[in-house]
């Protein structure tokens, strides 16, 4: 029997809503963090998706696996998809520059590529993905600023540690296939369920929150981010990896870079100039070049 059709017009429009949700996170998280520690924040974060997740799933009759390894492997998710790639980067983050930052964090697809190329082997992989991977990176370095790259090779140990939450963020769209089975709401609650387990006494150790006194902007914020920046987002991934496959879920990253520039040109005033808008379409057609559908045989 032959794989039912997938409506790309369809799957690549749920490709922008993801990219713009995650795009629209960084808003979010700056109002958040104005009152609320970095740790903190990411804790109330899942832990909102979770309960919002939970009820979704209870309302649409599913239940929660019950089977040790299925809850394994929602840790192990739970790792690559946040709380392991979170740590690393936030801690690259105390001595990179945010430009290179970015650039070196948005190389997921490129580590997609890498990883099923040379050891998973999950899907096709043709030299116009690649293409699109390294296209859509240029992008980013032309909407960052190619200045960004003078530090590349300072601070070496914090620059590899963002890659490697790239690298995480990269496995996390391949490992996500063991989940096709499950509907991809329970898929979603378990990763987060998981996430919270290990984020919650994490906040409360560092940051003892029974201390903070957080806004209610910034608690609005995070809960915001928690329904939609996460536990939406979650869903369409998770579906998005079934359907457009890891590397084109992963390429993502790329239009996230553009919509969060564009959102910060709209509301917060920011300028554009020609080369970002450069920038921005060079990061669309990478993203293009990689969804494109290989022809049939």
């Amino acid at each position: 029997m032959s794989a039912p059709r997938i409506n790309r017009t369809k799957e690549y429009l749920l490709l922008v809503l993801l990219a713009s949700l995650w795009g629209s996170s960084y808003l979010f998280i700056r109002i958040g963090v104005e009152t609320i520690p970095p740790t903190s924040l990411v804790a109330l974060r899942v832990s909102v998706a979770a309960l919002v997740l939970m009820l979704v799933i209870w309302q649409q009759g599913y239940r929660l696996p019950t089977d040790i390894p299925t809850w394994r492997n929602f840790m192990i998710q739970s790792f690559f998809n946040s709380f392991g790639a979170w740590v690393l980067l936030a801690w690259g983050q105390q001595y990179v520059e945010s430009g290179l930052a970015t650039v070196l964090n948005s190389t997921s697809p490129i580590f997609v590529f890498l990883l099923t190329w040379l050891i998973t082997r999950h899907e096709t992989v043709t030299f116009r993905k690649i293409a699109g991977a390294l296209i859509g990176l240029a992008g980013i370095i032309l909407i960052i600023g190619v200045d960004a790259l003078q530090s590349l090779g300072q601070q070496v140990v914090a620059q590899i540690a963002i890659l490697a939450s790239a690298m995480l963020y990269g496995y996390a769209a391949i490992n996500g296939r063991k989940f096709a089975a499950l509907p991809s709401t329970v898929t979603a609650a378990g990763v987060m369920i998981s996430a919270t387990l290990v984020l919650i006494p994490a906040s409360l150790i560092i940051d003892r929150p029974w201390t903070l006194s957080p806004s209610l902007a910034s608690l609005a914020a995070v809960v915001t981010l928690g329904t939609f920046g996460t536990a939406l987002a979650l869903l369409l991934y998770f579906r998005l990896i079934n359907t457009l496959g890891s590397l084109g879920t992963a390429s993502q990253s790329y239009l996230r870079m553009g919509i969060g520039v564009m959102l910060g040109i709209v509301l917060l005033g920011e300028q554009f100039s020609l080369i970002v808008g450069l920038g921005v379409i060079t990061a669309i057609l990478g993203v293009a070049l990689i969804n494109i559908p290989s022809k049939s045989r």
